[in-house]
Order: structure tokens, then C-alpha cells, then sequence
């Protein structure tokens, strides 16, 4: 490519993407387990291509990533689909395209158990792949500290069953020796974000308490133990957690699923924004650059966290520092739209910065194309590939068409 892209834009790097593919499919052939890609986490489907040479398939959280995975990520990889509720006009186009199907309830199961039994039996008859049944659970273990946004076993939690639901299903149920409904083969659960092995291993303790009994039983045939698993993190103990998948495969004779996000595309993307202006303020001077945390990263307000910069330093949030100190520069950097907390954080550099630089925040492949908006009618930065060659190949661009379309 011989073009100059225009800022912002997102930069994905093809070796990155690899090199975090033969992690994890390493893990897979040492463990026996399957890996799936989190599609709510990155969908960038130019780049399926790349990283189903080394997964499984997807976990889709509705229809519409689902028919993505259907399309792009290859017709012989597995397509796994959880929602907490699913909308009956879209149910059966959902049998009809996935492997397994994730229930967030009994009353979910039921109220949709015509649907996909017929599918079920659709694929009996023609001698095709099952249609998989599964029930997400809630081991009531919270590892989360900082992420309360993150956190699917916080008290009052939607997400998933308790055991005391299962208990009273199997009680009203004792007469026709029904312990789980007919038709559910697997078990799931996702309680992570980001997180290291120690959790896991915290998580499945609390999962085996509650629900072993479950797992035990002969119509069990697979767990998923969910993402948020920092696998491909320096440091990870990755053999820990093949040991770990290997003893739950052993122990239950079920098939281990996993479906990280992170770990995909864990340092595998750059947003790359310019300096547009610098206004003096009585704190620190204010980058306003061309992109922008509400729009392009919105996790950095939600969590809220401060990216890394390529460039800089994050400077610690309430604590000022003296622009002199270590001879840095100190910036608060924020956006050219008209939300006055659209701020990205505080940063030191070694250098003074003027108009027309450019920024690269890391480790931003992952919730921010898939949850970037037009907010204040902020143009949606491109996207851009970089082989392994160091070429750079375009994969989408943004205009003033794909904000109207959508309003």
C-alpha cells in the first residue's frame, strides 16, 4: 500500500495474531480441550481467516455474530451461541447454523424446546452433526476486584443458574428420575475478565462444590469453562491449566471447551490517533486528539482503565506530577468531541509533543470495534492490517455513509 492512512485508525499485526494462535493451539493439542474465539471480544472477520488455522471455532453472543462465525470463520469449525435471552424469530435460523446452544434458564430451555428439538431431530434423521444443549451456570464465586461492570456472579446476578434452582428442578422431578432436562448434554460457566490461572483453578474448586453431582452424570458430555482466561499473558501458567483441563477430562470424561477473547488478540492492535491541538489548562496541558475513549474505546470509561501508550507513561489517576520531574512532559489526553469526560488519562513522555504527532494505544484489537460508536458524529476510525511482510493492507474504511445508515 502505498497511500498514507488517515488517523484514526486501528492496526492489527498478523505475527501478533499467530504468535498469540500457536499459544493457545498448543494448549488444545497438550490438553485435549477446544478453544473457541470469543466474537463479542473481536470480530474482525478479514482476519478469521488467520486465527482459524489454530482454534476451534466461535462463541457468538447472538444471531448476528453467529452468521458471522457462519460465513467467515470456516463451515467445518465449531459455532457455539449464548445469549441470556433468546428471541423466538430467531431461533430456529440459530439451530439451523450452530453446534451448541447455551441456556441462560430452565424457563429459556423450555419455552424454546420445540424449536430446537425439531432441529435436533432434523439432524437424526439426515445423519448430520447433534445440535448440543447446554445450561450456564453460577458458581456464586466473585474473583472480581476492580471490573464490577465484569463481575457475572456479583449478588442478584442474571447471568447463569444457581444450584438451589437445580435442586428444586430435580425435587418437583424425583418421580420421573429427571435430575437435569432431557436433552442438555453440556455444563457452562464464564466468571473471568482478564484474569491469571489462580482464579480459574478458585472458580472450578467453587463450580465442582456446587455442581459435580451434575457432571458426573452419563447425559454430560462437555463443560465450557467460559473466557476472560489471560492465557497468552506473560506469566500465565499455562501449564497449570493444561494439567488442569486434562484432570477435568479425566475425572468426568467430558469434552473441555474454552473461549477466551483476550487471549487472542492480546497485544495483537494499535489505535493510532494525531495531536490535533494542545490547550493550557491550570492542571496539565490537553491533547485533543482525532479519536476518542466514548466513541473508539469505550471499555476506558467503563471500567474504568488507562490504556498503554507506545509513546508514554500513564500517570497515576489523582496524583499530580511535576512536569519538571525526570525531565518528563506531562499531558492529559482527550478528544475532539464535546463530552467533557471524554478522557483517556494522564501520560509522561520523554519529549515535548506539538500538533500533528501521532499517539499508538496498545492492546486495543480487543471491545473496542466491536463497541465503538458515532457519538457527536466522530467519524469511525479505519481498520488496517499489517502481514507479516510489514505490508499494510486496508481492510475497511469509514464515511459519512455508515454513520446515516444507522440512524
Amino acid at each position: 500500500m502505498n497511500r498514507k492512512v488517515h488517523t484514526p485508525y486501528y492496526l492489527i499485526f498478523e505475527d501478533r495474531l499467530r504468535s498469540n494462535g500457536r499459544i493457545l493451539h498448543d494448549v488444545e493439542v497438550r490438553s485435549g480441550a477446544k478453544i473457541l474465539l470469543a466474537e463479542k471480544a473481536y470480530s474482525i472477520y478479514q482476519t478469521y481467516a488467520i486465527i482459524s488455522e489454530y482454534l476451534s471455532g466461535t462463541t457468538s453472543s447472538g444471531l448476528f455474530e453467529a452468521k458471522l462465525a457462519h460465513e467467515e470463520f470456516g463451515r467445518e469449525k465449531e459455532i457455539h451461541v449464548f445469549e441470556p435471552a433468546f428471541d423466538s424469530d430467531e431461533m430456529q435460523e440459530l439451530c439451523q447454523i450452530s453446534d451448541h446452544l447455551y441456556f441462560n434458564s430452565l424457563n429459556q430451555l423450555e419455552y424454546h424446546r420445540g424449536v430446537w428439538m425439531e432441529e435436533k431431530r432434523q439432524r437424526e434423521a439426515a445423519d448430520r452433526t447433534d445440535l448440543h444443549i447446554a445450561l450456564r451456570l453460577n458458581p456464586e464465586l466473585s474473583t472480581q476486584e476492580d471490573h464490577a461492570i465484569y463481575d457475572p456472579c456479583a449478588p442478584g446476578s442474571r447471568l447463569g443458574i444457581r444450584e438451589v434452582t437445580l435442586r428444586e428442578y430435580a425435587s418437583k422431578n424425583l418421580e420421573q428420575g429427571q435430575i437435569l432436562p432431557a436433552g442438555v448434554d453440556g455444563l457452562h460457566m464464564h466468571t473471568l475478565c482478564e484474569q491469571g490461572f489462580d482464579d480459574l483453578q478458585k472458580t472450578w474448586r467453587a463450580f465442582e462444590e456446587h455442581f459435580a453431582d451434575y457432571l458426573r452424570l452419563p447425559q454430560i458430555t462437555w463443560v465450557n469453562l467460559g473466557g476472560g482466561h489471560h492465557i497468552t499473558r506473560e506469566g500465565y501458567d499455562v501449564d497449570g491449566l493444561v494439567k488442569l483441563l486434562r484432570a477435568i477430562h479425566d475425572t468426568y470424561q467430558v469434552q473441555v471447551y474454552l473461549e477466551p477473547g483476550e487471549a487472542v488478540v492480546l497485544n495483537a492492535g494499535e489505535l493510532v490517533t494525531r495531536v490535533m491541538d494542545i490547550v493550557d489548562t491550570e492542571v496539565y496541558p490537553v491533547l485533543i486528539l482525532d479519536t476518542s475513549a466514548a466513541c473508539h474505546m469505550p471499555d476506558v470509561l467503563e471500567m474504568p482503565y488507562t490504556p498503554p501508550l507506545r509513546e508514554g507513561i500513564a500517570v497515576d489517576q489523582g496524583r499530580e506530577v511535576d512536569s519538571s520531574e525526570d525531565g518528563r512532559y506531562i499531558y492529559r489526553l482527550s478528544s475532539r468531541t464535546c463530552l467533557s469526560g471524554d478522557v483517556i488519562g494522564d501520560y509522561a513522555f520523554d519529549h515535548e509533543l506539538k500538533i500533528g504527532d501521532e499517539l499508538h494505544f496498545e492492546d486495543m484489537a480487543l471491545y473496542t470495534i466491536v463497541k465503538n460508536n458515532t457519538f457527536n458524529g466522530m467519524p469511525l476510525p479505519s481498520i488496517v492490517l499489517e502481514h507479516e511482510n510489514n505490508e499494510l493492507e486496508i481492510l475497511r474504511e469509514f464515511s459519512y455513509d455508515n454513520f446515516k445508515a444507522r440512524l
